[in-house]
């Protein structure tokens, strides 16, 4: 049984996660943005890493939705131990992917230089990569340096945008 200590420890730690993360994957322009540092008149260029930077403000919100569903269902006094107990495993379970997506992330930039997007759903992994050009061979290094990350095989999609 989970206590209001560790319960509130665990929510504010994922929230302080999931704000470190859409904060480290904001640019430098969106953070000139914010700060108030833009001039009206300046034409906007869309550049490939905006998309990647969309994907990844919307999974994150998606995420956070998630997260305060299931952290209401922790926090409710008339929801049963059971449905606790599976909206915990949950919790945990899409933190646990989060830190998936994470780690395969900085492997793609790390090791091919691209900036990228990756969502896990169960066996299922896609990732974007920002590249306007198709590469093959490049999707299939990018594969299989993914799938060296896991024992049992997973369903690898690349798509470049």
């Amino acid at each position: 049984m989970i206590n209001k200590q560790n319960l509130w420890f665990v929510t504010l730690f994922s929230l302080i996660l999931v704000l470190g993360i859409y904060y480290v994957s904001m640019g430098d322009e969106t953070l000139s943005v914010l700060a108030g540092n833009n001039d009206v008149s300046e034409v906007l260029e869309v550049k490939e890493s905006d998309v990647i930077v969309a994907l990844q403000v919307e999974d994150d919100e998606n995420t956070l939705k998630q997260m305060n569903e299931y952290q209401n269902i922790l926090l409710d006094e008339a929801a049963t131990i059971e449905e606790k107990n599976d909206a915990y495993n949950a919790l945990q379970a899409l933190s646990d992917s989060q830190s998936e997506c994470e780690k395969i992330e900085k492997l793609i930039s790390d090791e091919f230089k691209y900036d990228n997007f990756v969502k896990i759903e169960g066996d299922t992994i896609s990732i974007i990569i920002a590249n306007e050009e198709h590469n093959k061979e490049l999707a299939n290094k990018i594969i299989r340096a993914v799938q060296e990350l896991y024992d049992t095989q997973k369903y690898i999609t690349v798509k470049f945008e």
